[in-house]
């Protein structure tokens, strides 16, 4: 059941993603030859004035096929006809309903919490030695560690296990002032709660009640936190601190969403769980659909301002089958590499 939760969650957001890139072209007039959920051949097709709607059989993808989008085209209402900033609104778009549809899923869920707990510190565990005139204070604010924002009470739990040195350059709002402690020395200590021997850092961080205001800030932050994540996997990738075999695609995501629904306790946490998954997916398409690769809309995007910079100084239209031949290549490598991982996904769930 979770399984087909899972592609029901992917179908779901890639006819979102489509659906932005279909209601600006419509808006800026545009013709859509073709609006299309899933590949492959056609199970359903109907046209309505100008356009084709189609459900496809392969379960995966889907289109907004507009005229003249990759190859020369003489419609006055073609794609490469739309003055630039119209088609990077319209490439733009896709991503923009993706982050949008995880920001309303956040706010659903958070809608429903109790309250939400802060990076303010409001006491210590008893003889805690992080606490001192030169180090933390009640009443301090987490407001960074080694550079990157904290956000959420989430962020430092995240950020913390990126340093292994347990040395630290933090950045805490005190009195509404910033406060620098650099090579501050931070490494979990021994506390006894209920009768055991637990590691903790010895900080009690503060709660803020819901109302509407920390509802729309806490969903705010933590899909900037989710875009964040995907930034730092990308920097953890190029440096190498984490390796290729640890990506996963389309594969090893339905399986994370359907062990996610099997461990949770009851169905209610299941729902709430994959939707917090859905969410973070969501964000997570969007974020990776802008980035300048040939094939995908921040290619596109990338191209687009190429093109439109070499038109201004030769003061003459390039033909867009050139752009459609990068984008056609960088399809191809793009399916290789998603190959690649599948194959490696299905590979783990035979032998795990």
């Amino acid at each position: 059941m979770y399984i087909l939760l899972a592609i029901l969650i992917f179908s779901v957001l890639i006819f979102v993603h489509e659906l932005g890139h279909f209601l600006l072209a419509k808006a800026f007039g545009v013709r859509v030859n073709e609006f299309a959920l899933f590949m492959g051949p056609a199970l359903w097709k109907k046209e309505i004035g100008e356009t084709t709607y189609a459900i496809r059989c392969i379960p995966i993808g889907g289109y907004c096929a507009m005229e003249g989008e990759d190859e020369q085209s003489s419609d006055p209402r073609s794609f490469t006809a739309a003055a630039a900033w119209k088609r990077a609104l319209i490439l733009v778009a896709g991503a923009a309903f993706n982050f949008l549809t995880g920001l309303v899923l956040l706010v659903a869920l958070y809608s429903a919490v109790a309250g939400f707990s802060t990076p303010k510190i409001v006491d210590f565990y008893e003889d805690c030695p992080l606490q001192a005139e030169d180090g933390l204070q009640v009443g301090d604010e987490i407001y960074s560690i080694d550079g990157e924002r904290v956000y959420i009470y989430s962020d430092i739990s995240m950020l913390l296990p990126r340093n292994t040195t347990g040395v630290y350059d933090l950045v805490v709002r005190r009195d509404g002032q910033l406060v620098e402690l650099k090579d501050f020395a931070m490494t979990q200590q021994p506390y006894e709660e209920n009768g055991q021997t637990v590691y903790r850092y010895g900080l009690y961080f503060g709660v803020e009640e819901k109302t509407l205001g920390t509802v729309l800030k806490n969903s705010w932050y933590t899909a900037v936190d989710f875009v964040r994540i995907v930034r730092m996997g990308l920097q953890d990738l190029v440096s190498g601190w984490v390796s290729i075999d640890e990506m996963t695609g389309p594969v090893g995501i339905v399986s994370v969403i359907a062990d996610t629904g099997e461990q949770s306790e009851n169905a209610a946490a299941a729902a709430l769980n994959i939707s917090y998954l859905a969410a973070f997916i969501a964000v997570n398409l969007a974020v990776v659909n802008l980035l300048p690769i040939p094939a995908l809309d921040g290619g596109r995007i990338f191209l687009l301002l190429v093109t439109w910079v070499i038109e201004t100084i030769l003061r003459r239209k390039i033909n867009p089958k050139y752009e459609g031949y990068i984008h056609a290549a960088g399809m191809i490598l793009l399916l290789l590499f998603l190959a690649f991982i599948t194959f490696k996904d299905i590979g783990k769930l035979i032998g795990g």
